[in-house]
């Protein structure tokens, strides 16, 4: 932390923040990586449609990273998630359009506001404050199959796989909470999930973080935590993202792909010549820049810690 003495007071806490949150997540994710186990294999209809040209076979020093929303899967995971607990009787109908409006609101804004992202925190802690974590994954296994399950990119699947087979590790990166990334993880065969960590006490959440949403630069530091436990080389590394928020987590890699790109990305991704994927086209563009629509992305799911903008039933 000394190396942060330049910066100014809030500078140094925020930063302090994501570090925090960063090396939390990459304890999280190697715990329960380790317990794990692989999925079911991808199905060979999910391989057929993409023949990545990378990554190098038996590198051990390599992984690849993964942005969830909008990068493996169509649209927010945490918006899904909350459909899930809405129908389980978490909140009630008017929390359910607010939290719709809010989506509507990042994906013509682009952006987020503090003051949004801070009322999406407190009232997602305020959900599963006194739930038990054990509960909370056991719906997420159930939300997975219900909301999740179909919209998975078949194509952003297979150069996940690609990396499996060439016998690499694959970790989410995401903003969403930790419990559901390692669902999706699991039931995609991936090694396991860096996400957002809510504090738990003897298996209860206590209604606060570890640090703050692994959203934009924490994102960077649970890479760069997780690839130094794990002895990686991030030079020799890929890292996938739909989202501009993502950049720092990209620039940390030798191989970065930009998927499913917002405006800013696009941009950002075509003046360092990264590589590109759109599967909204059903075409593939590789160094190319294709014009779409903002989507929710990872700064969505994230500042949506949204369901955020629900309130448990009383």
């Amino acid at each position: 932390m000394a190396a942060l003495g330049w910066l100014t007071p809030r500078r140094r806490s925020a930063t302090a923040r994501s570090v925090l949150a960063g090396e939390a997540s990459a304890e999280a994710a190697r715990k329960s990586s380790q317990d794990a186990q692989h999925a079911e294999d991808a199905t060979d209809a999910d391989l057929a449609v993409e023949e990545p040209e990378f990554p190098v076979l038996g590198d051990d020093k390599a992984a690849a990273f993964f942005d969830l929303d909008n990068t493996v899967m169509q649209g927010a995971s945490i918006f899904h998630f909350g459909r899930g607990l809405y129908k389980r009787k978490f909140f009630e109908t008017r929390d359910l359009a607010r939290f719709a409006w809010q989506q509507a609101w990042f994906r013509l804004a682009g952006s987020e506001d503090p003051e949004h992202m801070q009322d999406a925190r407190d009232s997602a802690l305020s959900i599963v404050k006194g739930h038990r974590v054990a509960e909370l994954q056991s719906i997420g296994e159930e939300i997975y199959d219900e909301y999740m399950a179909e919209r998975i990119w078949p194509g952003t699947r297979a150069l996940a796989q690609a990396h499996l087979d060439a016998g690499q590790k694959v970790w989410l990166v995401t903003a969403a909470p930790v419990e559901i990334a390692t669902v999706i993880a699991r039931r995609l065969g991936l090694t396991g999930a860096l996400g957002t960590v809510a504090e738990s006490v003897d298996g209860v959440y206590t209604g606060k973080l570890v640090g703050e949403p692994l959203h934009g630069p924490a994102k960077a530091e649970a890479v760069r935590a997780l690839a130094a436990a794990e002895g990686l080389d991030l030079s020799r590394c890929a890292a996938y993202s739909d989202s501009h928020n993502d950049i720092p987590m990209l620039s940390l890699v030798g191989h970065p792909y930009a998927i499913n790109p917002d405006s800013k990305l696009r941009k950002h991704a075509r003046k360092l010549d990264w590589r590109l994927r759109d599967y909204r086209t059903a075409r593939r563009a590789a160094k190319v820049g294709i014009p779409a629509a903002a989507g929710v992305g990872a700064v969505a799911g994230g500042t949506a810690a949204a369901i955020a903008l629900s309130r448990r039933r009383r």
